[in-house]
C-alpha cells in the first residue's frame, strides 16, 4: 500500500501511517514525582527563595562566625564602653567611629585611646563588650533554642495527633480534653511557672517553650489523620490486618509530611520570638549569656543616646522572623498542587 494517497475530490495528499510506526511514537513529556513538583514550585517562588538564602546566610554566619572570629562575647573592658560601630579605616557614615558628645562630633576611638587597628564592627556595650561577638553568639543561641523547642514539638505533637486520630472516640475525647486544658492557660503564665520551678537557663527555656508549643501540631495532625484514615489504602491495610503502628509509619506519616514541614516552619519563628520576649523582660537567658532578647533589653536602656545597640539585634530578629514566615508561606504553596 502506498504511504501517500491523493484524494480525487480535492487533490489533497492524505498521509496513511503504518500502525506499526505508532509504537515508535510517544509523547515526550517529563514525568516528575510529587516532591520534584514541590521543589519546582518552590524554586519558582522568588520571594521564598530569597527568604531561604537570607535565612541560610544568617544561620551560617551565626554558627561559623564565632570559629572564624574567636572573640569572647563576655570579655569586659570598661575603658572601651559604648564605642560606636567602626569598620576599619573607611570613612563610612555610621561606621567611622564618630560620636556626638556634648553637641560635638568626636572620634570616640581616639578619645578612648583605642590602639590603631582595633575596631568594633557593631560597637561596644556599656561594659565594653564586643557587640558583634555578642550578636553572633546571641543569634546562634536563639536559633538553637528555637530548633530544639520545635524538635520537641515534633516528637510530642506528631505521635499525639496520630494516636488521637486513630484511637476510639472515648480515647480521642480524653486526649483532646488534655489539649484543651493546656490551651486554656495562657502560654506566658505556664512558662513563668515552669521557670520558677526549674533552674533558669537554656534547658529551662527550651522545656518551657515546648511545653505548650506541641498543641498546635497535635491538633493539625489529628485533623489530617481523620481525613486520611477513611481513604482506601488505609482501609485496605486494616483489612489485611496491619497494626496501627505500621499503618502510621507506612501510610500516614508520608502523607502528613507536608503538614509537618509547613507547621514546623511556622513554629520556628514563634519559638524565637517567645525566647526573645522572655529574655527581654528578664526571665529568659540569664546574664552574662547573650541572646537577641537580652541584647535588645540592654540596648533599650540607652536607646535615646546609643540607638545602634538596640537597632542591630532588633533588625536581625526581624529578618529571621520575616524570612522564616515567608519561607513557610512558600513551602505551603509548594506543597499545594493547585498552586500551579
Amino acid at each position: 500500500m502506498s504511504q501517500n494517497q491523493t484524494s480525487p475530490a480535492n487533490g489533497f495528499v492524505l498521509a496513511n501511517h503504518d500502525p506499526a510506526n505508532f509504537s515508535n511514537e510517544g509523547i515526550n513529556s517529563e514525568t516528575r514525582t510529587y516532591f520534584q513538583d514541590v521543589r519546582r514550585r518552590f524554586m519558582h517562588n522568588k520571594i521564598a527563595m530569597t527568604s531561604f538564602i537570607i535565612l541560610l546566610l544568617i544561620i551560617l554566619v551565626a554558627f561559623i562566625g564565632p570559629f572564624l572570629l574567636p572573640t569572647d562575647p563576655n570579655a569586659q573592658n570598661v575603658v572601651y564602653a559604648n564605642l560606636p560601630p567602626k569598620f576599619g579605616n573607611l570613612n563610612l557614615p555610621g561606621l567611622n567611629g564618630m560620636q556626638d558628645i556634648g553637641g560635638k562630633t568626636v572620634n570616640a576611638y581616639q578619645a578612648a585611646h583605642v590602639p590603631n587597628g582595633t575596631y568594633y564592627l557593631f560597637g561596644t556595650d556599656y561594659l565594653g563588650r564586643d557587640l558583634f561577638a555578642r550578636i553572633l553568639y546571641g543569634t546562634r543561641l536563639s536559633i538553637i533554642v528555637a530548633l530544639v523547642a520545635t524538635l520537641l514539638d515534633l516528637v510530642i505533637g506528631v505521635p499525639y495527633g496520630i494516636v488521637s486520630g486513630l484511637s476510639s472516640e472515648r480515647v480521642d475525647t480524653f486526649m483532646q480534653r488534655i489539649i484543651e486544658i493546656i490551651s486554656s492557660v495562657p502560654d506566658l503564665i505556664v512558662v513563668i511557672l515552669l521557670l520558677i520551678v526549674l533552674k533558669p537557663g537554656l534547658t529551662s527555656i527550651i522545656i518551657a517553650i515546648a511545653f505548650t508549643g506541641w498543641v498546635t501540631m497535635a491538633r493539625l495532625i489529628r485533623a489530617q489523620v481523620f481525613q486520611l484514615k477513611t481513604n482506601e489504602f488505609v482501609l485496605a491495610s486494616q483489612t489485611l490486618g496491619e497494626s496501627k503502628w505500621k499503618i502510621s509509619l507506612r501510610h500516614l506519616v508520608p502523607n502528613l509530611s507536608s503538614t509537618i514541614i509547613i507547621q514546623t516552619m511556622f513554629s520556628i519563628p514563634t519559638a524565637i520570638f517567645f525566647e526573645a520576649f522572655l529574655s527581654f523582660i528578664g526571665i529568659g537567658i540569664p546574664a552574662p549569656n547573650a541572646s537577641l532578647g537580652t541584647l535588645m533589653s540592654d540596648g533599650q536602656k540607652a536607646f535615646h543616646f546609643l540607638p545602634y545597640q538596640m537597632w542591630i539585634p532588633a533588625i536581625i530578629l526581624s529578618l529571621i522572623m520575616i524570612t522564616t514566615n515567608l519561607l513557610g508561606d512558600g513551602l505551603r504553596d509548594a506543597f499545594d498542587p493547585e498552586s500551579d
